[in-house]
């Protein structure tokens, strides 16, 4: 991983290691993915762009962030879903395989493991 974003929810903090993605992998996402790392999409304004999960051949959790690392919304995203979007705007995108590496950050937006 290359860094840890530090995420903020109801009040209370949780670190997410997390690998920056560029402009080639802001397109590429987790799509034809085995290796299961969470990644960071940092937007330089606030957007509305979709995801979807084509190609995506397990779930995850997407984290809609504002500019402070506040959390938006969030969502499990179940492979090969067409389109995925918060209600608002936001500046940053964590995408989390649902795995038991990940099963803290997941405990902590979901409030329960939601893997096997």
């Amino acid at each position: 991983m290359d860094t840890k974003l530090k995420c903020i929810f109801r009040g209370k903090y949780v670190e997410i290691p997390v690998r920056k993605m560029g402009f080639f992998g802001k397109i590429k996402g987790l799509m034809f993915k085995s290796q299961r790392e969470n990644l960071l999409f940092d937007f330089s304004s606030d957007t509305r762009i979709k995801i979807h999960s084509f190609f995506v051949f397990f779930p995850f959790l997407a984290v809609w962030l504002d500019e402070k690392n506040k959390l938006i919304e969030w969502k499990i995203v179940r492979p090969f879903t067409v389109a995925v979007s918060p209600k608002k705007p936001y500046r940053k995108l964590v995408e989390v395989p649902l795995n038991k590496k990940n099963s803290k950050i997941i405990r902590f937006f979901v409030g329960k493991e939601t893997f096997k």
